[in-house]
């Protein structure tokens, strides 16, 4: 008897090498966030990926290498993103109020990368490989630029006398905190803050915060009176 030839089953298309790698790479960041270095299982890993556990050791090294790639697309991006809008060459109130924008918009773009970085960062005090390499290659450069225009804005006098230093690392802060607290945030008020009404709400108190310590006194008492006859 002749056999009869199942027909083709219809399954997704395969992926690509480029698509499989990305896969994995976001499965990665996932269980990094979700469990640190040190918890996370590359088993789990393929399975979110939709891969064999084998194809992770393909394309990367081992977890250690897994995991500082997912460090260096998130801080990559974030460099990137932070570098364009400092680019655009803004009065140093605008473009410290666009720093902070866009920080925020990065981070709510994807909440788990809050707490990825989160793990990275305490581990620092441990042999970590990768912390160096990411302050000299994206957090520094981007620091430095922002600390100089607040150097600027402060010696002009179109900024509150304060201490880029500090207030840099306080901008960063408020931003970063939320969402790496997300689920304590969720407790204490009963709702959930990652909700889009609720973060736009903190995106706009955030920037009401930071336009405050940054502005002098004289021109907070100018848009004080603009609102009050607008």
């Amino acid at each position: 008897m002749t056999s009869i030839k199942s027909k083709p089953s219809q399954k997704r298309a395969a992926r690509t090498p480029e698509e499989t790698k990305a896969a994995i790479l976001r499965a990665a960041m996932q269980e990094f966030a979700d469990s640190g270095l040190e918890g996370a299982r590359t088993d789990a890993i393929a399975r979110k990926a939709g891969v064999n556990k084998a194809l992770i050791h393909y394309y990367y090294k081992d977890k250690q290498s897994l995991y500082g790639a997912a460090l260096d697309l998130v801080f990559a991006g974030l460099a990137k993103r932070m570098h364009e809008v400092l680019d655009r060459a803004l009065p140093p109130r605008e473009a410290v109020l666009a720093f902070a924008g866009a920080h925020f918009d990065y981070l709510a773009s994807s909440p788990m990368y809050p707490r990825l970085v989160q793990h990275e960062m305490m581990r620092a005090g441990s042999p970590s490989p990768h912390i160096r390499r990411i302050v000299k290659r994206y957090l520094r450069p981007v620091q430095q630029r922002l600390v100089q225009i607040l150097v600027q804005g402060v010696k002009s006098g179109e900024l509150r006398p304060i201490d880029p230093f500090h207030f840099v690392f306080s901008m960063v802060a408020m931003n970063v905190f939320y969402f790496a607290a997300a689920p304590v945030v969720a407790l204490i008020t009963g709702k959930n803050p990652l909700e889009p009404a609720l973060v736009a709400e903190r995106r706009a108190s955030v920037l009401d915060v930071v336009s405050a310590a940054v502005t002098p006194p004289q021109s907070q008492k100018s848009v004080s009176l603009r609102k009050a006859h607008s």
